[in-house]
């Protein structure tokens, strides 16, 4: 099999993304469109450092801008760089990370009375997966 060099930007962001370590998940995040109103909720199928590949009916187009709002780092810019059937792969403006974004944040109520008592309720408290 002949390797490809890439040759274009977008050829190069996509060759990153696909060699970084991914995370696969099954999670939701907003996503911003330029000229649209309001966000689109997709489902995040898997995540690395450099970007990400969503699911859902969001209208996006191959280069396009958009803005992805994650779960414990807040809205990220990135591009759109490739677009399939239901999927597209975004490409990140700048690193996230996704262990950050696997977090789940534990509210007060959650935890545990021994906790509780120990004093553990004065701030959010990340519970490892």
């Amino acid at each position: 099999m002949e390797t490809r060099i890439p040759e274009t930007l977008d050829e190069q962001v996509a060759a990153l993304s696909r060699s970084a370590d991914r995370d696969s998940l099954f999670l939701q995040a907003n996503l911003g469109l330029p000229g649209v109103e309001g966000s689109v909720t997709v489902r995040v199928r898997n995540l690395s450092v450099g970007g990400m590949l969503a699911e859902g009916a969001a209208r996006v187009t191959q280069g396009g801008a958009v803005e992805v709002e994650l779960r414990n780092v807040g809205i990220v810019p990135g591009r759109v760089v490739w677009v399939g059937e239901g999927k597209f792969g975004i490409a990140f403006d700048r690193p996230v990370n996704p262990q950050a974004v696997r977090r789940q944040v534990v509210t007060k109520p959650d935890l545990p009375p021994h906790l509780q008592r120990m004093g553990h309720n004065r701030g959010p408290i990340y519970r490892r997966r």
